[in-house]
């Protein structure tokens, strides 16, 4: 085999945007981000207390929206990169998603006065999961884009890191902004006019930027990955499952937060002015966040971005900890360690990203590829079936133990509000410590990925620092490339049943698989809406459960109904025996699984 050189980018293709364009393309984040604070902390609280809709229906709702959500993301982005028009793949959805969403958003805050707690369910749920939906319309187009724009290495550090300035900026207007329309208009009058104003900036912001930006024509005639053989061969990536499992944990305190602070402000901790105290509390949290930024960024370089991470950890499960102890009334020890713990929220975003990157550096080592997109959306799907449960059962649990809106709580609801805010999430921390000790990526492990990329392109062998394997490039491995993709719709476990048990066993066994799913998702799904048809009665901790196993159940289906084309194929021409032998002995992981 003739040796070959790795391609390198065309100096065209690395020439650094203006910073007219990296600012029309991170501006939108300014009111996007801002958008998040109200619906993360003040949404809960307003609907339960102000519109008087009940707690487990609140819990539900979420559920059932948040579930919606995590389907959507991967729908919308195969959507996306599919889409031919005159204005690219993703400059119609900014176009459509911007406006929908801003109104959606208007609307989530703006129910009608008259509404009671039934119609307000109504309201809530739909506009909830509009809003969400219009969100990813426009999110996921945003973030491919930006990969679009510019294709340097540096250069695209300073595009998603002024992206990250705007977001940034915009959570700490948030985090104020209510709280001083509050006190000058009144919480539904408050709430109202931030959505109008925002919603608004958002539209504006998302047109002006499908307005400027230039797509890259030739990107659209690239092939897309399959997805579930992308989803299985990310699951056997080892960096990638300690790293998905530490966003797991940290994803849960970040929801807990969220949605319990304006509950643990006034109801455990009782300030004279709760939305001064509020607006306090969001701004010391998010504002550390911000000005700790760099700090972060030093130490990632001196020790590391393991090694940052865990200290990161270390401080947000002790500030969390810490929190159980302070007494009502003293708000001032309770913003300084929100304080500290948001200093730690700032170095998760920026090393979580770039240890991802790490990870698909390793993934290309073994798959030959470049797979940013399919782990983008995996790590955007996963933890959200984590963050459904964790916004919604603690709200479902408050509203079962005896919560009363705008009344003193009793000493149970108090008590385990407490528990929630502050021991809960500091054992997350505690696991995500331990995961991410466990994370194998450093600057040494890094530099050998990079080499064994360089000795794949030579048509070489490499040796994987991860676990020691030799790997020798996808050009020169047993099964061709395009019948491994095609196979790796399916388990080894499966492969190996089908050579058993004939081929037409895999079809029975995959289309039983979906079928079951189905039957699940409808079975709990019904039973979930006949405990919510009378309002009077909380649905309790147990509906917003079968929620999540719904959700759970129906991506099961989507997953073997996917695979179903796959395996009519196999049916029809299956793979002679020495080819599946290959297929399963050429991996380790795959004999593992």
């Amino acid at each position: 085999m003739s040796e070959t050189v790795r391609p390198t980018e065309p100096e065209t293709l690395r020439e650094a945007l203006p910073l007219a364009t990296k600012l029309l393309f991170g501006a939108p984040s300014f009111a996007g981000a801002a958008m998040v604070i109200p619906i993360a902390i003040h949404m809960t609280k307003f609907y339960a207390d102000v519109v008087l809709v009940p707690l487990g229906v609140l819990g539900i709702a979420i559920a059932l929206a948040r579930a919606f959500d995590a389907l959507t993301d991967p729908l919308v982005g195969w959507l996306s990169d599919r889409t031919r028009s005159s204005l690219g793949r993703r400059r119609p959805w900014l176009l459509v998603g911007g406006p929908l969403c801003g109104l959606a958003f208007f609307l989530l805050f703006s129910p009608p006065a008259y509404l009671g707690p039934s119609g307000g369910a109504t309201w809530f749920f739909a506009c909830y999961l509009l809003y969400f939906l219009f969100h990813t319309f426009y999110v996921i187009p945003h973030q491919a884009l930006g990969a679009e724009l510019s294709l340097g290495y540096h250069d695209r550090t300073s595009l998603f890191g002024i992206r990250e300035g705007f977001a940034i900026a915009g959570t700490l207007c948030a985090a104020i902004l209510p709280g001083l329309f509050t006190a000058q208009m009144g919480e539904r009058a408050a709430l109202s006019t931030f959505a109008a104003i925002f919603g608004m900036l958002l539209a504006l912001l998302y047109a002006l930027l499908a307005a400027r930006a230039r797509e890259r024509p030739e990107f659209s005639r690239r092939p897309a990955n399959p997805f579930v053989p992308g989803v299985r061969r990310a699951l056997r990536n080892r960096p990638f499952r300690i790293l998905l499992a530490k966003a797991l944990l940290t994803g849960i305190p970040g929801a807990l937060t969220g949605t319990l602070l304006p509950f643990f402000n006034q109801y455990v901790m009782q300030p004279e002015d709760v939305n001064r105290w509020l607006a306090l509390l969001l701004g010391a949290y998010f504002g550390s966040a911000f000005l700790i930024l760099p700090v972060w960024v030093v130490l990632s370089r001196r020790f590391g971005k393991k090694n940052a991470m865990l200290m990161a950890l270390a401080i947000g499960g002790v500030g969390a900890g810490s929190v159980f102890f302070v007494r009502p009334g003293d708000m001032t020890t309770l913003l300084a360690l929100l304080t500290v713990n948001g200093s730690a929220f700032g170095a998760f975003s920026f090393l979580s990203v770039s240890m991802q990157a790490d990870v698909i550096d390793h993934d290309e080592l073994h798959t030959g590829q470049r797979r940013e997109a399919q782990y983008t959306s995996l790590w955007a799907i996963l933890p959200k079936f984590v963050q459904i449960p964790a916004a919604a059962l603690p709200i479902a649990l408050l509203g079962a133990l005896g919560y009363v809106p705008n009344e003193a709580q009793s000493e149970t609801v108090v008590q385990v509000l407490r528990l929630l805010f502050t021991v809960a999430p500091a054992l997350c921390f505690v696991g995500a410590f331990w995961v991410t000790a466990r994370f194998p990526i450093d600057p040494a492990t890094h530099a050998q990925i990079i080499s064994g990329l360089d000795a794949h392109a030579r048509g070489e062998d490499a040796i994987d620092p991860v676990d020691g394997a030799t790997l020798p490039p996808p050009s020169r491995r047993e099964v061709t490339e395009e019948t491994a993709w095609y196979l790796d719709h399916f388990s080894p476990r499966e492969l190996r049943n089908a050579g058993a048990g004939g081929r037409s066993r895999l079809l029975r066994d995959i289309a039983l698989g979906a079928a079951l799913s189905l039957a699940v998702c409808l079975g709990v799904g019904g039973s979930v809406v006949g405990t919510i048809r009378d309002l009077d009665v909380e649905p309790g901790v147990g509906s917003v459960v079968g929620v999540v196993v719904a959700g759970l159940s129906f991506c099961g289906f989507v997953f073997h109904l996917i695979r179903l084309a796959a395996a009519r194929r196999f049916d029809q021409e299956c793979p002679d025996p020495a080819t599946l032998l290959r297929h399963l002995a050429s991996n380790p992981r795959a004999r593992e699984r």
